[in-house]
């Protein structure tokens, strides 16, 4: 009888292991509710740095956002995005460049940067340009609104990009381009290896449609444009910093 107690207490004790074990691997306690249906990225994510990624003089001495706007062919009367605007370096030269006709929708996680965005863009009158709060795995765009999103220096700090990326998807309009300026570097050093970027994109059905490396941008800058349709959450494939698309290859 004791030998029998003690047989089913070791085996009740390694189905509880068992059962740690996979509860430990199951854990989602980490990740947002709205973003367990999409796979965790197989890579470090920076932390989120300072909102301003160097002075406003600096980047206009190289012609930062004026190179960055010609390359996306910005024009009047269109209507963008600056995802991750921080203190507004592109948000207000966007405004001046798709004019009275054009919008500019800024957004950031970070509540003090967005509150002194909108003090800058009230004392310099911005009439063009509104702003609104986002969420790690959300930009919370409006629907078919926008014919060019950008995302400069910070997608490598958005910790659920395929759930970012996929809930982006339908605010562009037929014909709308994405916009990432990055660096080329481990994605734990504020960077992001163009690899590793174009295999998130097509893991969510962003096709690269312009590469260019310019000094002038700290980094590269890769366009994307959306084809097909959304795969679904669980059909996502997470790629690993040595992934490449099949079209890189």
């Amino acid at each position: 009888m004791r030998l029998a107690a003690r047989s089913v207490g070791v085996a009740l004790l390694s189905l509880g292991l068992l059962a740690g074990c996979g509860a430990k691997q199951d854990d989602q306690s980490g990740r947002p509710a709205t973003a367990r249906a999409f796979p965790r990225p197989d890579r470090p994510v920076s932390q989120a740095g300072q909102t301003a990624f160097s002075t406003e003089v600096q980047r206009d001495s190289v012609n930062e956002a004026q190179t960055v706007m010609d390359l996306a062919d910005i024009r009047e009367g269109m209507t963008v995005a600056d995802i991750g605007a921080g203190e507004g370096y592109y948000t207000v030269r966007l405004a001046m460049r798709v004019g009275k006709k054009g919008r500019v929708l800024a957004q950031d996680i970070d509540a003090p940067a967005l509150h002194r965005l909108g003090e800058r863009v009230e004392r310099e009158r911005f009439d063009n340009v509104s702003i609104k709060p986002g969420a790690i795995d959300d930009p919370r765009l409006p629907q078919a609104s926008f014919d060019r999103i950008f995302m400069v220096h910070m997608y490598h700090e958005v910790t659920e990009p395929y759930a970012f990326l996929w809930r982006l998807r339908p605010a562009l309009r037929p014909g709308a381009r994405v916009i990432v300026v990055d660096t080329d570097r481990p994605t734990g050093q504020h960077g992001i290896p163009p690899s590793l970027l174009f295999c998130e994109f097509s893991a969510v059905g962003f096709r690269l449609t312009q590469f260019i490396r310019k000094p002038e941008m700290q980094g590269y800058y890769a366009q994307f444009e959306a084809v097909g349709d959304r795969p679904a959450p669980e059909a996502i494939k997470p790629c690993r910093q040595a992934d490449k698309p099949a079209a890189a290859r």
